[in-house]
């Protein structure tokens, strides 16, 4: 297999770095990245995007990561534009990815209290006598859920089905409670009680529950390609530190207990990037959940090798490392940990 990078996937990455390095106010950047494009390139050319797929998405959100960027990126690209884009009817395509080109932000509710990203959700959805469905549920750690244009929302459909529903914050009956996260980045919990839903809100129109599994699908391979960015501006950063930083006068790169533990960083991050290629290119269940598994299990003990080799300097608030960090944390969490992602993993193999 060649995960080489075609030359307009080069020039996808090349312009990502670009603009999120000349943009460091987030209002700012995420502006600069719908002008330049990189907020529709999964949407059809139709409908005024480029057309492309899953890969040249993810390595928008890799270049988030790289810069830790506090655009909601996530959120839009993988858990909006892609599911809406390869599932979703023409009208509610549309609808949601026309929004997207003029700067609205799209988001997806995975989790359900103690259960991240279940197959079989305990959020309702009743079908009403005029059409439509009425919603009710719980869902955790929704991120930009205060800012988005329409949160997708799976659901166990009355007489059977699973489905993803396409719910506004702003309706009656939807409660939205910010909660804490280690990078600050918006999160909330969402409560939903009786929600009103048209007919039209059904994403693709599908209750067999094919649409949830691509939504869970692309949200995991675009939380690997954002850790696959974070991973890799970390071990950046910690290289030039040690290749920088004096100690008896040399260098601290050539003391050997500092390169063996960079190195150890560096197979944590080439295995976390090979794995989220692999993940995006073929979308296939079993190439995403070795990609979840990986970013949960390497990310958060490489990230910590590299606030240990920046000593205190990793934890002040005017140096970028800890924002590496941080990120990594909700990152591991977004995907449900390392026990839930080995079983998942279990799961898939079986």
């Amino acid at each position: 297999m060649d995960f080489n990078l075609d030359e307009t996937q080069r020039e996808v990455a090349d312009l990502a770095r670009e603009v999120l390095g000349r943009e460091t106010d987030p209002a700012a950047a995420w502006k600069a990245l719908g002008r330049a494009g990189l907020l529709t390139l999964a949407v059809p050319e139709e409908l005024g995007g480029a057309g492309l797929g899953v890969l040249e998405t993810a390595l928008v959100l890799t270049e988030v990561g790289r810069t830790t960027a506090e655009v909601p990126a996530l959120e839009t690209l993988a858990l909006g534009v892609l599911p809406v884009a390869r599932t979703g009817t023409e009208e509610q395509r549309r609808e949601l990815l026309g929004a997207v080109t003029d700067g609205a932000v799209l988001t997806a509710a995975l989790h359900e209290p103690s259960t991240p990203l279940p197959t079989a959700p305990r959020t309702t959805a009743t079908p009403e006598q005029a059409g439509g469905w009425t919603v009710s549920g719980t869902l955790l750690g929704v991120r930009s859920a205060g800012e988005a244009y329409r949160i997708l929302v799976p659901a166990s459909l009355a007489g059977g089905g699973t489905g993803v529903l396409l719910v506004d914050p702003g309706a009656p009956g939807v409660a939205v409670t910010p909660t804490r996260t280690s990078s600050a980045l918006p999160e909330a919990t969402v409560r939903l009680d009786g929600v009103r839903v048209p007919a039209s809100g059904l994403l693709g129109g599908d209750d067999t529950g094919r649409v949830l599994a691509e939504l869970h699908r692309l949200a995991l391979a675009g939380a690997c390609a954002v850790g696959d960015g974070v991973l890799a501006g970390a071990l950046e950063l910690t290289a030039s530190h040690l290749a920088g930083r004096q100690q008896f006068g040399r260098p601290l790169a050539t003391f050997q207990a500092a390169a063996q533990q960079v190195a150890d960083v560096y197979l944590a991050s080439r295995t976390v990037h090979l794995a989220t290629l692999a993940a995006c290119w073929r979308l296939a269940p079993a190439d995403v959940e070795v990609a979840a598994y990986w970013l949960a299990e390497q990310a958060l003990p490489a990230l910590h090798t590299c606030q240990h080799l920046h000593g205190g300097l990793g934890m002040d608030i005017g140096y970028p490392l800890h924002r590496h960090y941080a990120w990594g944390r909700d990152l591991a969490r977004f995907v449900g940990g390392v026990e839930h992602r080995l079983e998942a993993l279990a799961c898939t193999s079986s």
